[in-house]
């Protein structure tokens, strides 16, 4: 009994430290992450997938987001322990110069306190 309990847990860990995936839906999530920023315009080119998905990304947890996105370009820190995970979505001034304030288009996933993703918001720059 003991045996089986650690060969679940066992394949349940490497199947969980797999490779990013790909898609998410009709979303290219490799072309996402591959476009740091938004600075090669790709990331402008895959909005209507990406709106497609919106409602499958909300729920799913911090570090899940991170996972299928990549790493956020902007990490901002909100009240009572929330935060927004913000992906530019075209080129701006924060491609020539990082850490410049940019008022480029940008996506914004509102974080709660409990790190599941709550809100998704479109706007120039930072929410």
């Amino acid at each position: 009994m003991q045996q089986s309990a650690v060969c679940f847990l066992l394949t349940t860990t490497l199947f969980a430290c797999g490779p990013a995936p790909d898609q998410f839906g009709k979303l290219d999530l490799k072309k996402w992450r591959s476009d740091r920023g938004g600075c090669n315009g790709i990331r402008a080119t895959l909005l209507p997938d990406f709106k497609a998905e919106i409602h499958n990304l909300k729920g799913k947890t911090a570090n899940t987001i991170g996972e299928l996105l990549g790493r956020p370009d902007i990490n901002q820190i909100a009240d009572r322990n929330q935060k927004f995970y913000v992906y530019f979505l075209e080129k701006g001034s924060h491609c020539d110069k990082p850490g410049t304030k940019s008022n480029s288009r940008s996506v914004a996933i509102r974080m709660s306190a409990i790190g599941l993703a709550t809100e998704v918001t479109f706007q120039n720059g930072l929410p």
